[in-house]
C-alpha cells in the first residue's frame, strides 16, 4: 500500500512515518506540508491512500481533497483533525474523504483506518459517527447566519454585528434566534459554545 501524508507539522508527519514503517505491506511514498503540495504530490505519486490534515494554511485539507477527488474519483483519503466536531467530519466526507480520524488516535487507529479505506470501506470513529447521525437531519446554518455567529463569537454585540454586516439590529436578533433554534442553544453564549464544539466555527482566540 502506497501512502502519502499531508500535514503542516513535521513532527506529526514523522510520527505517522514511524507508524507506517512498522508495517511490511505499507510504504510512505511522499510527504506534503500544505494543500497545494498535496495535489502536486498526488499527481506524481498516485498513492493508494492519502492521509490529509484538515486545517492547513492557504489551501486546507477539505479544498485539497475536493480538488483531488474531482480529478481522480477513485482517490482514497483519510482526513485528520484535532477536533471531534461533527461539522468538520461532515465537510470532509462531503468533499470526498473516505475516512476521518483524530490526530490523538494516530498511534492506535491509523493502521486499521488505512486498511479499511484501502479495502474500499469508510472509516469513521464510533463517537464521531454517532454525532454525525444525530445532527445530519438538522438544518445547516446559512452563510449569513455563520457570518453573524462568527462575529458574535468574537465578542461583538448585536448592534456591532449589525454595523459590521450592514444589517438592522432586528435582523441580527432574528438571525440569532434562528441560530439558537437550529443548534438547540439556550442563548447566544450557549450557541457559540455548541458551534465551537461541533466545529461549525473556530474557537475564538
Amino acid at each position: 500500500m502506497k501512502v502519502l501524508v499531508v500535514d503542516d507539522h513535521p513532527l506529526l508527519r514523522a510520527g505517522i512515518a514511524a507508524v507506517i514503517a512498522g508495517e511490511e505491506d505499507m510504504t510512505l511514498v511522499g510527504e506534503a506540508s500544505n494543500g497545494r503540495e498535496a495535489i502536486d504530490s498526488f499527481r506524481e505519486m498516485r498513492p493508494d491512500v492519502t492521509i490529509m490534515d484538515l486545517q492547513m494554511p492557504d489551501v486546507d485539507g477539505v479544498m485539497a481533497t475536493s480538488a483531488i477527488v474531482e480529478q481522480w474519483p477513485d482517490a482514497r483519503i483519510i482526513m485528520l483533525s484535532t477536533y471531534r466536531g461533527d461539522a468538520q467530519a461532515y465537510r470532509a466526507l462531503k468533499a470526498g474523504a473516505s475516512g476521518y480520524m483524530l490526530k490523538s488516535s494516530v498511534r492506535t487507529e491509523l493502521i486499521n483506518a488505512l486498511r479499511a479505506v484501502h479495502a474500499g470501506r469508510r472509516y469513521i470513529p464510533p463517537e464521531i459517527a454517532g454525532e454525525l447521525a444525530e445532527h445530519m437531519i438538522e438544518s445547516a446554518l446559512s452563510m449569513r447566519e455563520l457570518e453573524v455567529l462568527k462575529r458574535v463569537a468574537a465578542g461583538n454585540s448585536n448592534r456591532d454585528v449589525a454595523r459590521l454586516l450592514c444589517l438592522s439590529e432586528d435582523t441580527v436578533k432574528s438571525h440569532m434566534k434562528n441560530i439558537s433554534s437550529k443548534l438547540g442553544a439556550n442563548d447566544r453564549t450557549h450557541a457559540v459554545m455548541i458551534a465551537v464544539k461541533r466545529g461549525i466555527i473556530d474557537s475564538p482566540v
